[in-house]
């Protein structure tokens, strides 16, 4: 039973916290090389818990440890990006044996809130994420042109991506045109936004030797993604009404010379029939 495991995790928690340290330090690392299947499960921390038409679906912290590991256990699934409380979860589960692991950096952005612009990186810095012998970070970066927090993120990205790219760390960036519309914000999925974002994302930093792009389908990908050489990755989003046209769109994308794979959190570990092994196996097919 997995309520059994998550006795466990709280018991090490407790009693022998080093333990997590410990199981970084063993861990046989994944490897970043050809397509690559990652799953996504940094939600949490920015206070977005909706998983399609539940609004608390990713509160049940046991519920979605299961659901990672039924996703990292599937072939051809390759790795996971998660804020340090979930890495750690699934370090002691030894689920991140052999796996490309990402943490998220900037969770400061809480989703519904007059702050949501200025992002600032609560989650891991580039230092502990090579000390725990990771992959690379993750931030998102979304510009407003009228809000002015959006500048701030936008320097401290760049400095993220310096921080990485010294400890030989990828540094993943999601980045989107945004607008707050009635108070929320919404990312602007037109090919001309998104062209925009990425011309902009690409130049953070004082090198972009270890950048990967972070990026969601949208329509004319083919000139979207000739925005940049970067190597790109798609972003799943949120589960889809129609997953079969969510999957169509992923596999023509990934027909593109950067398009080197797939991210994808919800749309994977809450599909609508809620068969997380099923969707993963699609996914994975795509390549």
């Amino acid at each position: 039973m997995f309520a059994d495991h998550l006795m466990e995790i709280v018991r090490t928690r407790m009693h022998k916290p080093a333990a997590i340290a410990e199981a970084a330090a063993r861990r046989r690392p994944g490897a970043i090389g050809g397509r690559l299947v990652l799953v996504a499960a940094d939600h949490p921390a920015r206070g977005a818990l909706r998983a399609g038409s539940r609004p608390l679906a990713m509160a049940d912290r046991a519920d979605l440890l299961e659901r990672l590991c039924v996703a990292l256990s599937r072939p051809g699934v390759d790795g996971v990006l998660g804020t340090a409380d979930i890495l750690e979860d699934l370090l002691l589960l030894g689920a991140l044996e052999r796996k490309v692991v990402i943490g998220s950096m900037n969770r400061g952005g809480l989703a519904g809130t007059v702050f949501e612009m200025d992002d600032r990186f609560t989650g891991y810095s580039a230092g502990a994420i090579a000390a725990m012998g990771f992959d690379g970070g993750k931030m998102l970066l979304r510009i407003d042109p009228d809000d002015p927090a959006t500048v701030s993120t936008m320097e401290a990205s760049a400095r993220a991506v310096d921080e990485l790219a010294a400890h030989r760390r990828m540094a993943m960036v999601e980045p989107f045109i945004s607008h707050r519309v009635d108070g929320r914000v919404h990312n602007d999925l037109t090919s001309e936004a998104m062209i925009r974002a990425i011309a902009v994302a690409s130049g953070l930093g004082g090198t972009s030797a270890y950048t990967w792009l972070k990026v969601p389908v949208v329509p004319d990908m083919e000139r979207v993604m000739a925005a940049s050489t970067l190597p790109a990755l798609l972003l799943g989003g949120e589960v889809p009404a129609d997953r079969d046209a969510a999957f169509s769109g992923w596999q023509k994308a990934l027909q593109l010379p950067t398009v080197k794979g797939i991210v994808a959190g919800r749309s994977l570990l809450y599909p609508s029939d809620d068969d997380v092994a099923a969707a993963v196996d699609t996914a994975v097919s795509l390549l």
